[in-house]
């Protein structure tokens, strides 16, 4: 087998040539580079990066703790876990990405619902529901209600590849049930999400924002179809607009925000970033409840957390040598998937943590904001991406989600069963790349979902 080593493009950090032969390129198999995690067991997503040093390797076995344990209420005499809520939706973090992997829907482990209004704050932020907030809490505390239940149905169509062979995709129906707190305003919007697998968090928060730009096409001057534009957001952290990066629809810059967030969004705690309990003005019971302290995780503790995701590596690829898995790579490249799904960055020089930087990777996401149709479309816009656009989802270890999870539901709501069924899912920009896959042999899409499986 021969081996191709591309030449690089404009922008040194980026790979965006074609291998339309389905060749072997070298080190391809190392989806983070030197940084690359050896293990294809249902522990995957769990390691440390190689290569961190000193106090970083202690700290991440704290930020571990901290990420996986349970919050109980306050006051406690676990004085250094106790204040969740008064109103949440778990009670670890690991609860919506056990094993660090991905949520599921039928359980109700990981589905959250964001909730907005029309509008947007001083930032470009969504406006949040009046009464229940920016995100709807199931749980809360005692002498605390929570702001009600939901119920998922589906609906099945079943329709047919040109070559007769049939797929069937089911279309979700969130029906919310025992409101704690009154009506939601009648233009309220919601859009559920799944808790994603939160593997290479750190080196892609280390893409050079130049690369960013390089990717964006906002306005198509190429004519190709593809339109990606980086969704500019606020960023708690520097208190300026940046690239985001992170969440579905790419709200989020960095990942010190992102944890704090998550932190009070979802398990009610607060931090020094986030100091305010998530009680809206009307939840009286909610806003008199007792707290674990001011905030209820410290700094340095909160630091450790965000080490922890910050440095969590990515698995090594598998079957990458296999005849079939290299002519599937062709295939996915020939029908355009990869103009969205990028496969290959090199990391800054700016990080913290001195083995994220300088890094290639191989992620196979431009993370840019894309309009996906209206099948996909929750309808709530986000900062810059609309309701009908999402942030092109990473592909790294893609194929091992099963292991990890024991599923194989995907998209951002988990409506997607198989890979098959969540590439038929993708419209707007992807529509093409999509009707492409769709006529293709069986035996080919056969390839191009066992090249999917080696990420």
């Amino acid at each position: 087998m021969s081996v191709v080593i591309h030449a690089c493009t404009k922008d040194p950090h980026l790979d965006l040539s074609r291998n339309g032969n389905g060749e072997y390129e070298e080190g391809e198999e190392l989806s983070a580079g030197v940084r690359t995690i050896f293990d294809e067991s249902a522990l995957a997503f769990n390691y440390q990066i190689p290569g961190v040093a000193g106090d970083e390797k202690l700290d991440f076995f704290v930020g571990n703790s901290f990420f996986n344990q349970n919050w109980v209420e306050a006051p406690s005499s676990t004085t250094a876990r106790d204040g969740i809520g008064p109103l949440f939706n778990t009670r670890a973090c690991g609860s919506c990405h056990l094993k660090d992997g991905r949520g599921q829907p039928f359980i109700n482990q990981g589905l959250l619902f964001r909730l907005s209004i029309p509008g947007a704050g001083s930032h470009g932020e969504p406006l949040p529901e009046p009464n229940y907030g920016g995100q709807l809490n199931e749980h809360a505390v005692q002498g605390v209600a929570g702001e009600g239940e939901f119920v998922v149905t589906y609906t099945d169509n079943t329709y047919h590849f040109p070559d007769g062979q049939p797929y069937t995709l089911r279309t979700p129906t969130y029906t919310f049930t025992n409101p704690g707190y009154g009506n939601m305003q009648p233009d309220a919007m919601v859009s559920p999400r799944i808790g994603q697998q939160i593997i290479g968090l750190g080196l892609v928060e280390n893409i050079r924002e130049s690369d960013l730009i390089f990717l964006a096409d906002e306005f198509d001057k190429d004519g190709d179809g593809i339109s990606g534009k980086i969704n500019h957001v606020f960023d708690a952290i520097s208190q300026t607009t940046q690239p985001g990066r992170f969440g579905w629809k790419a709200n989020v810059a960095s990942l010190p925000h992102q944890t704090a967030g998550a932190f009070l969004g979802d398990l009610g705690i607060t931090t020094w970033l986030f100091s305010n309990e998530n009680c809206t003005s009307i939840q009286n019971d909610c806003q008199q409840a007792p707290n674990g302290g001011q905030p209820e995780i410290d700094s340095a503790d909160l630091n450790k957390v965000v080490l922890y995701v910050r440095t969590l590596g990515v698995p090594v690829r598998r079957d990458y040598m296999d005849e079939t898995v290299l002519k599937g790579k062709a295939i996915f490249n020939n029908i355009g998937c990869e103009k969205c799904h990028t496969s290959k960055f090199t990391t800054g020089n700016t990080s913290p943590i001195a083995a994220l930087n300088n890094v290639e990777i191989r992620p196979y996401s431009d993370f840019l904001v894309h309009d996906m149709g209206p099948g996909l479309a929750d309808g709530r816009p986000d900062y810059r991406a609309s309701g009908n656009e999402w942030r092109t989802q990473p592909l790294w270890g893609l194929g091992l989600i099963k292991t990890v999870n024991g599923h194989t539901y995907l998209l951002h709501d988990g409506r997607a069963r198989t890979i098959t069924e969540a590439i038929m899912w993708h419209g707007g920009e992807a529509e093409s790349s999509k009707n492409s896959f769709g006529k293709l042999s069986n035996a080919e899409r056969n390839a191009v979902l066992k090249f999917l499986e080696s990420l």
